[in-house]
């Protein structure tokens, strides 16, 4: 059944109408706290707006997944709720990931999907993320849906459909296939967070080569364990623990709805984002030489300058999972990565940020492996950097210094990338200063090859901070190694 977008009379759209709390509509998704800014006349109101949007696009089948969260089974059917009132056909692909959701979307052809999760935020939150189209629904498609609801600019009411459709032995059977490691018998430990992925990893490691040890493979919404949010170490010390109790060639952890990755190594030291990247892309490149490859504005230059060597065209781009994939399909990438863990394959895979996949391309490389992962590692350029370092700064006013910085930056002949902020390279190295897309903070980071040379280009971004009259943010225990 194909649905007019018939727009609803004036007295019945003001029946409809319904406002968000402001705080819930961000860049990339929808997020709330659940009985404060977030309730289940919210998630009706998504799904009756998000399935207008469909029916005006010409579509009518929206799929729809949930993550582990306490609240998920509550606000779900409310969210199928409101789609069948725009009269869409809902495809309820139930608890998992949210890759194992794209999936259902690319393979099942539906016109749109919406996940319900909240991702690696507190127990206390949940949200949705979007497709519209095989693409991310982000930054004014989710403002504008926030502006039809307090319109009650929606189809006429319609009496549409939902059917349960379980994919996940298909989408795991699809992880598989691309398996394409050697002869070598892995040892891997696994550290599930409690997190979305639970069942679908339990499925995934009994069809993989090797040896799995599963840390908190239960899907528990309270996240009794720690927190899941595998790029903070503190979250990662039960898994560096077990890959070296257990002699491990790999660890592996996952957010709290799997759509990103973490790593250490056989020795348990944490792999960045930028770093696993250099791992990916030296494999995509043997294939398919001279591809672009895109990482966001965080990465390391070493990322940058390794995919120069291996025979690729590295692309820096804006941070943002949305913004990345929406790069990956204007140029054809095949991989691309951010340091936040999203990693993206349109290699073989469908270019949605997957860190199943992810993890069963990387255990293929590493399989293939004469040597460790850590060898690989250890063997890039060393520098020394700050982690991201996240400062408070007014919602309108981080905007106003970033273009303050870049103005003085230019004026003063600097050399600088205004993709996403400004990244300032220098003799020394690097350092960026961005506004956040979903927070009221800047975020800066520094990477040089010297300590000296580090504590020269944290006075400079310090230096530009006094001149926009902004204090300098806490460095204290920032330098690592990477």
């Amino acid at each position: 059944m194909t649905v007019t977008p018939d727009v609803m009379t004036k007295d019945a759209a003001l029946a409809f109408r319904h406002d968000f709390d402001p705080t819930m509509l961000r860049e990339y998704d929808i997020r709330g706290i659940v009985g404060k800014t977030l309730h289940q006349a919210d998630a009706f109101a998504i799904g009756r707006c998000f399935g207008t949007v469909v029916a005006r696009a010409g579509g009518h089948v929206v799929a729809v997944g949930y993550d582990g969260r306490l609240s998920s089974p509550d606000l779900e059917p409310s969210l199928v709720d409101g789609l069948k009132a725009s009269g869409m056909e809902v495809v309820r692909v139930g608890l998992g990931p949210t890759p194992m959701l794209y999936y259902a979307a690319a393979t099942l052809g539906t016109d749109g999907a919406i996940m319900l999760t909240g991702s690696h935020n507190p127990p206390d939150y949940n949200g949705f993320k979007m497709v519209l189209k095989g693409k991310p629904f982000f930054g004014t498609q989710i403002r504008d849906l926030g502006a039809m609801a307090a319109a009650g600019d929606v189809v006429a009411e319609a009496a549409g459909s939902a059917r349960d459709v379980d994919v996940a032995a298909d989408y795991v059977a699809r992880l598989i296939s691309d398996w394409d490691g050697g002869d070598r018998i892995l040892n891997v430990v696994w550290d599930n967070g409690n997190g979305a992925a639970g069942e679908t990893l339990k499925r995934l490691v009994a069809s993989l080569p090797g040896r799995h040890t599963v840390l908190f493979g239960e899907i528990d919404g309270r996240f009794p364990n720690h927190h899941p949010d595998p790029t903070v170490a503190k979250n990662l010390e039960a898994l560096v623990s077990e890959v070296r109790a257990r002699n491990a060639d790999i660890g592996i952890a996952f957010d709290g709805d799997a759509d990103r990755i973490g790593v250490v190594d056989d020795t348990g030291a944490m792999m960045f984002g930028d770093q696993l990247l250099v791992v990916l892309a030296r494999d995509v490149l043997k294939n398919l030489p001279g591809s672009t490859i895109i990482a966001d504005v965080k990465a390391s230059q070493v990322l940058f300058d390794e995919i120069a060597k291996a025979g690729g065209k590295p692309l820096m781009w804006r941070t943002g999972h949305s913004l990345i994939k929406a790069k990956m399909a204007e140029t054809g990438s095949p991989l691309a990565g951010e340091m936040s863990g999203h990693t993206f394959y349109a290699d073989k895979w469908y270019g949605f940020d997957d860190a199943l996949y992810a993890a069963v391309r990387l255990l293929g490389i590493v399989a293939r492996m004469d040597g460790k992962l850590s060898d690989v590692r250890l063997a890039l350029p060393q520098v020394v950097n700050t982690p991201e370092l996240r400062f408070n700064c007014d919602d309108t006013r981080k905007f106003v210094v970033i273009e303050e910085v870049a103005a003085r930056l230019k004026a003063a002949g600097a050399k600088l990338s205004d993709i996403d902020g400004v990244r300032v390279q220098t003799e020394d190295g690097w350092w960026l200063l961005r506004a956040s897309n979903t927070q009221a903070v800047l975020v800066a980071r520094c990477e040089a090859t010297s300590e000296a040379g580090l504590e020269r280009l944290k006075t400079a971004l310090v230096d530009q901070l006094a001149a926009s009259g902004l204090e300098a943010p806490d460095f204290s225990g920032a330098n690592a190694g990477h």
